[in-house]
């Protein structure tokens, strides 16, 4: 089985552990995800089986959604509420300060990861040495905070809505927020609604994916990897011998194929209109020509 299945996934339990779950479920000879969730996070999670888990690169790439819970005047050393806390104080911001505070962390702006990540320094993860009382230097990144507003709020709690770019860590951001606003605060929830143009309004929970299992079925929950591809435009091998070249991981001149594929560019591959894999342009001593970059099920 080859595909997509959305996840919406329940708190408590690890990304990993939904993979092997929905692996078990599917019989999927391999299976991965598209970008980790926390424990106690909820929400989309991609299931990528067969060979579309070499497509993670696509969906960790893409930009993500998320829906969370902020509490006010506690910082704990996982910058949520799961974590030991280090502060606290009685401050409390009010509605119009932060919504003063939010336009500042919208845009470019760098941010530092959080020890209890699974950011990699000096070949051990970080979250490791943080469970051993090691804290290391991190140099911050530039994330895209795309969208950031204000949902609700109680004057203990808000919910914040957040469109962001890859590597951004909603912890640290509210985390840094509740620095700006002198009082502190950690994420004491999250949910992501999106992540590389799929959506939360399509995810299956597990008890579904379970009934769907027993039912039969399931393979038609499971999503094409075209899907993620949609927008790209098409180049179609009409050569039963350049297609077979493409297939074997040769490059294929483009006066050859009769395409015109831009610099660097990414396309969907397809062979009498199915959808075959992705090509990309790259430059060779004879021209520009197209290379396989993921091939799919072989068509024939």
């Amino acid at each position: 089985m080859t595909g997509i299945l959305l996840l919406d996934k329940d708190p408590g339990m690890s990304s990993q552990k939904c993979v092997f779950k929905v692996r078990a479920l599917t019989g999927a000879r391999k299976a991965g995800h598209g970008g980790t969730l926390d424990p106690m996070a909820s929400g989309l999670l991609p299931i990528l089986l067969g060979n579309a888990t070499k497509l993670s690169e696509f969906l960790l790439t893409g930009d993500k959604e998320y829906v969370a819970g902020v509490r006010f005047g506690v910082e704990t050393d996982t910058l949520d509420v799961t974590g030991q806390v280090l502060a606290e104080t009685p401050c409390r911001p009010t509605k119009e300060e932060l919504e003063e505070a939010l336009p500042f962390f919208t845009g470019e702006i760098l941010q530092t990861p959080p020890m209890y990540s699974a950011l990699s320094v000096g070949g051990e993860k970080l979250y490791r040495l943080a469970r051993q009382g090691i804290e290391v230097e991190r140099r911050p990144r530039s994330v895209a905070v795309h969208r950031l507003t204000l949902c609700s709020f109680t004057g203990e709690e808000a919910v914040l809505a957040v469109s962001c770019s890859k590597g951004t860590y909603i912890r640290s951001l509210i985390a840094d927020l509740g620095h700006r606003l002198g009082c502190g605060a950690c994420m004491s929830s999250l949910r992501r609604t999106a992540s590389a143009g799929f959506h939360l309004r399509d995810a299956h929970t597990l008890t579904q994916l379970e009934e769907a299992a027993e039912e039969g079925r399931l393979e038609e929950l499971v999503i094409s990897p075209e899907d993620l591809f949609l927008s790209l435009p098409a180049a179609e091998t009409s050569s039963a011998f350049y297609y077979k070249l493409l297939w074997d991981g040769q490059r294929v001149l483009q006066k050859k194929l009769g395409t015109r594929v831009g610099e660097g560019e990414l396309v969907r591959w397809t062979k009498n209109g199915r959808f075959v894999g992705l090509l990309r342009e790259i430059e060779t001593e004879e021209g520009s020509a197209l290379a396989a970059v993921w091939r799919g099920e072989e068509c024939c």
